[in-house]
């Protein structure tokens, strides 16, 4: 599986972005999925995942209310919808799959990405 990440950018405290992860590959259906996030300076840290059928997702707390992780099968995309960014969500985003349990996704996914930068500005 290879994986596409897209939709970075610059934006101002309390606007908003999407971010794409578009994957090749027949079975990415039967992956779970994610994105993950590196601040200059900091380790990678976990943000959000979503189960092969999408009817399972977790979230880092630091994220909760104001991300949602959704996916269309059909394109084999995933999508990351941030909502009231922070400045401290500035990061590097990766997206992530898994062919095993959210768990596995969270912990050690398989598959990795290239990073989108996102930027908030206060």
């Amino acid at each position: 599986v290879q994986l596409q990440a897209s939709g970075g950018g610059l934006v101002q405290a309390g606007g908003f972005l999407r971010l794409s992860c578009r994957a090749s590959g027949r079975t990415f259906g039967r992956y779970a999925a994610g994105w993950f996030r590196q601040a200059p300076g900091k380790e990678r840290e976990f943000v959000a995942a979503i189960s092969w059928s999408g009817a399972t997702t977790q979230y880092a707390d630091s994220v909760k209310g104001r991300f949602t992780i959704s996916r269309d099968n059909a394109k084999n995309t995933v999508y990351l919808q941030m909502n009231s960014l922070k400045p401290e969500d500035t990061a590097v985003y990766y997206c992530a799959a898994d062919p095993k349990a959210l768990v596995v996704l969270i912990t050690t996914p398989a598959y990795w990405g290239q990073g989108t930068l996102v930027t908030v500005s206060s």
